[in-house]
């Protein structure tokens, strides 16, 4: 990081080119000496390396200068910067005012002008005041800061983007850190408005669009050409996976990715059954490697971008994107997987985001240190969040509306084998109660006996059901009633190939009623939802691909 800054302040242009002399002779080494000619300036300077969050060690200021005295000027400094060492530059007819503001603005001491040699009157007083600032002081934190609340829905959003993308930030709240809710006021002249995301380069987001942060951050949001040989629809394992191995065998492609890459995948905090990782991965890491790898092989990735539809314009599927902007490819891979089902009780809509979560057992975990959690869901993705939730949460109670679980033995075991994790059988939640922007107890009933119960509880985590994401397509391509998109032998119905079907060749395996369109992973009729059975279909995808494009 930068060096701290030792900030001098004084109106006569010869006594601070001095003072600024003796101290960069002595201190340039280890701090950033900094010189302002007025209060007001020193102030606009001070706000705004705050926003790049560098710290002041010490003020050395004169207390007789036009428009704002010493005094006045170290009374404002200290509100942004309270932990700096305060210094007053006075002559004798001063000293009064001086000693008075030891005790008003805390003035740690004052100098009397002049003070040469510097090496008896300046430095030994210096060197105490720096030597105590920095047993003292806790260096600031280098990276993106975001400033809110735990209970708002637009800062859970960027927090739970960061941490898929495994962006290292600082969280600041600031119903709980009086310093985070004063940073916010002084950026917005006194009106709160969450989340605020200081970069470390002095950038101010003022509760941005996932998008701008994205962009902010250095993501690539749009595509590079109008062109490519495939289009993947989606980042989650399935796509990741077909990204890999059409890169790697010289298909040109392009990977949209509406959110974070990982798909459903990526909420999970350990996988202990993926091949070759006998200790587990968590789905987020999982995730970031395979990014990589796409990348190595020559794959295009952009983030934060939503296909809105698809058209055929033979040979080309163009797809049109969120921002307007289109592009064309010969075939295309809809990849995008399986969303948790959103829980239709009292109570849910006006505390999702701030209490009530979708997956994010990762990204909230932690601001739920000692307190009774909930999860609802009883596969895979449920089990995995409940035992990284029992590592903060006092006590994490599993809702599982059937009389058994659907999920992998290992997980099973390990749930019951946690003192901290309850697991409620044929149960299911009737409400969530909470006053704004905080979850206080659940209603739940059991459908064997009808016997309700209201538990406490700080937060609910919701992993239930498999709705596929095939909006995109689903006028276009032959789905089932649930959305599930239907592929190869499928689509052959008492030996007839689907309606409109024009090539002499039945599908290829994973493909759609519309040729050139494929579909894999979560949002395909006939998977099983496990994290290798995508993979597998990604790679199995790309082989019926390039298949596709030699025929044309």
């Amino acid at each position: 990081m930068s060096n701290p800054i030792i900030l001098i302040t004084d109106d006569d242009t010869a006594v601070l080119n001095a003072v600024e002399r003796d101290l960069r002779r002595k201190y340039g080494r280890d701090y950033r000496i900094t010189k302002s000619d007025s209060g007001a300036k020193a102030l606009e300077f001070l706000r705004e390396i705050q926003k790049r969050n560098e710290i002041v060690a010490l003020f050395l200021t004169d207390q007789r200068m036009p428009s704002m005295t010493g005094i006045e000027l170290l009374e404002k400094a200290r509100t942004i910067f309270p932990d700096a060492k305060k210094v007053l530059l006075t002559a004798y007819a001063d000293t009064e005012a001086a000693i008075n503001s030891i005790n008003s603005i805390q003035l740690d001491y004052y100098l009397m002008k002049p003070w040469d040699p510097p090496e008896d009157h300046l430095y030994p007083v210096l060197d105490d005041l720096l030597e105590e600032w920095r047993a003292n002081i806790k260096l600031p934190y280098e990276g993106i800061r975001v400033v809110g609340t735990q209970w708002s829905p637009r800062s859970h959003d960027v927090k739970d983007f960061l941490a898929r993308h495994q962006i290292a930030y600082q969280w600041m709240d600031i119903d709980r850190d009086p310093s985070a809710r004063s940073l916010v006021e002084q950026q917005l002249d006194g009106e709160p408005k969450i989340p605020v995301i200081f970069l470390s380069d002095g950038t101010v987001l003022i509760d941005p669009e996932i998008r701008e942060l994205a962009d902010r951050v250095g993501f690539k949001t749009q595509a590079s050409l109008p062109s490519y040989d495939l289009i993947i629809i989606g980042a989650g394992p399935a796509g990741l996976a077909a990204a890999v191995y059409a890169a790697s065998e010289g298909i040109h492609c392009l990977v949209i990715e509406k959110k974070a890459p990982g798909g459903q995948a990526g909420n999970s905090p350990k996988i202990e059954n993926y091949l070759g990782f006998p200790t587990g991965i968590s789905g987020m890491d999982l995730a970031r490697r395979a990014v990589t790898q796409a990348k190595r092989f020559g794959a295009e990735i952009i983030s934060t971008q939503t296909a809105e539809s698809i058209r055929i314009q033979e040979p080309y599927r163009i797809v049109c994107l969120s921002d307007g902007s289109e592009v064309s490819g010969k075939a295309v891979l809809i990849a995008t997987g399986a969303a948790f089902r959103r829980l239709e009780v009292p109570g849910v809509d006006k505390l999702t985001g701030a209490g009530v979560y979708y997956g994010a057992a990762y990204t909230e975990a932690m601001n739920y240190l000692d307190q009774p959690v909930f999860v609802v869901g009883g596969a895979n993705s449920a089990g995995q969040g409940a035992m990284f939730l029992s590592r903060f949460a006092s006590k994490v109670t599993m809702l599982i509306r059937r009389d058994t679980q659907w999920s992998s033995k290992y997980l099973v075991d390990a749930e019951a084998a946690n003192p901290k994790i309850e697991r409620m059988f044929n149960t299911e939640i009737l409400e969530i109660r909470g006053a704004p922007g905080k979850v206080e107890e659940v209603v739940v009933i059991n459908r064997i006996t009808n016997q309700t119960q209201v538990l406490p509880g700080s937060a609910v985590f919701i992993f239930i059901g498999a709705q596929p994401q095939s909006e995109l397509v689903k006028d276009l391509v032959m789905c089932n009633e649930k959305g599930f998109i239907i592929t190869g032998s499928d689509l052959i119905l008492d030996g007839r190939r689907p309606k409109g079907w024009l090539p002499e060749r039945d599908p290829f395996i994973l493909e759609t009623s519309v040729p050139g369109i494929f579909a894999a992973g979560d949002v395909r009729l006939g998977t099983n939802h496990r994290v290798a059975t995508a993979t597998g279909e990604g790679g199995i995808a790309i082989a019926a691909i390039e298949t596709y494009i030699n025929t044309l």
